[in-house]
């Protein structure tokens, strides 16, 4: 279906119908699922009227595309997560514009954040991207190297270590979704057990986010699912 803003109102809805039946299934209160919509592609109309449908988080991937759509979109009070790989050139942006940073994969980006976040501004969010299968094609850390990470980001004083994200190996059989997730959220654990005070697990897309919520996933990455296939080839960063 070609999906335009007129459509968004009802598309939200089916969405969050299916994170609320994917929480009950986890025995899980679905306000703890925060939908994270994946607006990278998606013009500012779009991200506008999926406002106006309720949705507050949007998740970009192109620095400057969401710079654009920041300021078209000032007048809503929207969260801006960056998804995407950062390059060492764009630390400074980011750490400028965006409230939350989900693929934080070595501590030279994370200090480089660090140093940059404006003093005026709260911590920035962060999450750790956990390379849970090993795969070369992906960031990420492995999780050996996680613990490390995890305490030299924690210890840098204008971030907020809040938790782990993964992009798995697409997967059709959704019990070997849940395996990956599961790897996930065991690391994750473990962490919190050596006291590192974790609350997010950034974990799911649009055909997997069933099996990352029994698994614990406290936010939902959607973008497909939510907006439809991207309508142009999104932007270099």
């Amino acid at each position: 279906m070609l999906m335009g803003p007129q459509n968004l109102p009802e598309q939200v809805q089916l969405l969050r119908n299916r994170i609320a039946a994917a929480a009950r299934d986890a025995n899980r209160n679905v306000d703890c699922v925060t939908l994270l919509a994946v607006s990278k592609g998606q013009p500012a109309n779009m991200v506008r009227a999926a406002a106006a449908a309720g949705v507050t988080q949007f998740g970009e991937s192109y620095v400057q595309e969401a710079l654009d759509k920041m300021q078209a979109l000032a007048d809503e009070s929207l969260t801006w997560h960056f998804i995407g790989r950062l390059q060492a050139n764009k630390t400074r942006a980011v750490a400028s514009a965006f409230a939350w940073v989900h693929g934080i994969d070595r501590l030279k980006t994370a200090e480089r954040l660090s140093e940059q976040r404006p003093f005026h501004a709260p911590p920035l969010n962060v999450c750790l991207q956990v390379n849970v299968a090993g795969e070369s094609s992906k960031g990420g850390v492995s999780l050996q190297e996680l613990p490390a990470l995890a305490a030299g980001v924690a210890a840098l004083p204008r971030l907020q270590l809040r938790g782990l994200m993964c992009i798995p190996p697409e997967e059709e059989d959704p019990q070997r979704q849940r395996m990956w997730f599961a790897h996930l959220r065991s690391a994750f654990e473990s962490l919190n057990r050596a006291g590192a005070a974790l609350d997010t697990l950034s974990m799911g897309m649009s055909l997997d986010f069933a099996a990352a919520i029994l698994e614990g996933a406290t936010i939902v990455r959607i973008g497909t699912a939510l907006f439809g296939p991207r309508p142009r080839k999104a932007p270099a960063a």
